[in-house]
């Protein structure tokens, strides 16, 4: 219930913001018409709720699956799928009883998966960790104190997002709950940097709208000079930092960010799922924050990725969207 309500809290902050921000006009739509549910599960049976999209480092497409339903609590089917990018089927599948809520995904420059699970299951055996696992899907790495809530070095507080830098120091978004305006100031909601091996390095952020705060950081990806960006979602900014948390910038023309997906070249993706009218992805430069395109979709999803033949993916609550690049 503590999720659900967080969930719904998000969707209701994000649009009454978003009504402020007026929608994009004049930007070019570099693709076309969107493909619901292009992924299917194995069996043939559709994509459950999904957060995740994310492409390796061989190009591979990696998805998660909230276990064809909204939850993998109680499941012991498989959560992230590897995608052919040619049939939308998975051509292998990991992740099996490990997650009750699988939420941020990513691949990183060995091809090994991180998945965060953004809630705690029923029976206590799962939850609030974010958990490194190799192609084959056996377990490298834990983070977090397995189905306990809270805050400190060794404790998440529903975890949104994970990304490794170059150096291979790991950095997770915390607090994928703390959206309501009238939570207590000491709520988690932060960002924590382990290094390689998992040893907390440090903690930044607190609950607010002021620069180091947030509400909701959904999203996190490096640019080419090793910047972290982040999707502060209800706040309707990403916020920039260097990797030692200290503040440098921010950009609020990407709206109300849910998923972030960013090329070597600084361009960067960033769907937007909660805001009323503005729906879609928004084209930009991380570099300086100015925006290059848009494309709406009503549907939009959590989740972004741009594939290296030039297709865009969103993961969202009823699957995997594809769009083809215009021609």
């Amino acid at each position: 219930m503590r999720l659900a309500a967080a969930l719904a809290l998000t969707l209701l902050t994000g649009a009454a913001n978003a009504q402020m921000t007026p929608a994009p006009t004049g930007l070019p739509d570099p693709f076309g018409p969107p493909e619901r549910q292009w992924a299917r599960l194995a069996d043939g049976k559709p994509w459950g709720t999904t957060a995740g999209i994310e492409i390796g480092p061989h190009g591979e497409i990696w998805a998660i699956d909230r276990c064809g339903d909204g939850t993998c609590d109680g499941s012991q089917m498989a959560a992230v799928h590897q995608i052919d990018p040619k049939t939308g089927r998975p051509i292998r599948s990991i992740g099996q009883g490990l997650f009750a809520m699988p939420h941020g995904l990513h691949v990183d420059k060995d091809g090994n998966v991180w998945v965060t699970d953004a809630a705690v299951a029923k029976d206590k055996s799962r939850g609030e960790q974010v958990i490194k696992l190799s192609p084959e899907g056996k377990v490298l790495l834990r983070l977090g104190t397995r189905a306990e809530s809270g805050g400190g070095p060794d404790h998440f507080n529903d975890p949104g997002d994970v990304v490794t830098a170059p150096n291979g120091d790991i950095f997770v978004a915390d607090g994928h709950g703390t959206v309501a305006p009238d939570l207590p100031p000491d709520t988690v909601t932060r960002i924590i940097k382990f290094t390689p091996d998992g040893k907390f390095i440090k903690a930044w952020g607190s609950l607010g709208s002021g620069k180091s705060q947030f509400r909701n950081p959904h999203a996190l990806v490096f640019d080419s000079k090793g910047r972290l960006l982040v999707a502060d979602r209800v706040n309707g900014r990403i916020q920039v930092f260097d990797q030692d948390g200290k503040w440098l910038t921010e950009y609020r023309g990407f709206n109300h960010p849910s998923g972030l997906f960013i090329l070597p070249d600084d361009t960067l993706y960033a769907s937007d799922y909660n805001s009323d009218g503005q729906k879609g992805v928004y084209i930009g430069s991380a570099r300086t924050g100015k925006l290059a395109g848009f494309v709406p979709d009503a549907e939009a999803g959590e989740g972004v990725a741009l594939g290296p033949d030039g297709t865009l993916y969103e993961a969202t609550p009823t699957g995997i969207t594809r769009f083809l690049p215009k021609k």
